[in-house]
């Protein structure tokens, strides 16, 4: 399939789940998270969702993190639409968020910028598929904020892997492993 009707079919998926269901999912990605290896990990960056599209919980993921594993710093990023560029910031708390016009949660004006290393990114999609290649909103964010970083690239999908993203690009940056609600995958890239 093509990216861009994987996004339609993405969308409309996501957009019929019931309220109980996208529940559960979000329970359920939050069990496969709590599997994930923290040991080595200093510094995570995750993702806020948009409500709006019924992104991934990823506050569920916070929430467990700063409980079980406060030495961790949070990162999360804010947009920068003019140049379809993000830059990471230090989680301080939903209390000190704003929603942008985009209904993207980002940190306020008070947050600090942090430009240090990442060791683990939780990113966001529509779909994904067996080869750990992403399908995303189409800007580009993701794929230019990860160019040249070494670090674990971990996508959040509500539903299991396609078969095959036929319209993959050179600039696309591939996962190292994908969370569903059922399981953890991990490619071999």
């Amino acid at each position: 399939m093509l990216k861009d009707e994987i996004r339609k079919k993405s969308l409309l998926q996501r957009n019929q789940l019931a309220e109980e269901a996208f529940k559960k999912l979000n329970q359920q990605l939050l069990q496969q998270f709590i599997l994930l290896d923290f040991t080595a990990i200093k510094t995570i960056h995750i993702f806020l969702p948009i409500i709006k599209k019924r992104e991934p919980d990823t506050f569920l993921l916070i929430d467990w993190l700063e409980q079980k594993h406060p030495e961790i710093k949070i990162l999360i990023s804010k947009a920068d639409f003019a140049q379809n560029l993000m830059e990471n910031y230090v989680y301080t708390g939903k209390q000190n968020l704003k929603i942008n016009n985009y209904g993207i949660p980002e940190p306020d004006s008070e947050a600090k910028a942090y430009h240090g290393e990442i060791d683990m990114i939780i990113i966001p999609l529509l779909a994904f598929d067996q080869k750990g290649n992403r399908v995303g909103y189409g800007k580009g964010f993701y794929d230019r904020f990860l160019a040249g970083m070494n670090t674990q690239k971990i996508g959040l999908s509500l539903f299991d892997a396609i078969d095959e993203i036929k319209d993959v690009n050179l600039d696309d940056i591939k996962l190292d492993a994908c969370i569903t609600p059922q399981k953890l995958i991990i490619f071999k890239n």
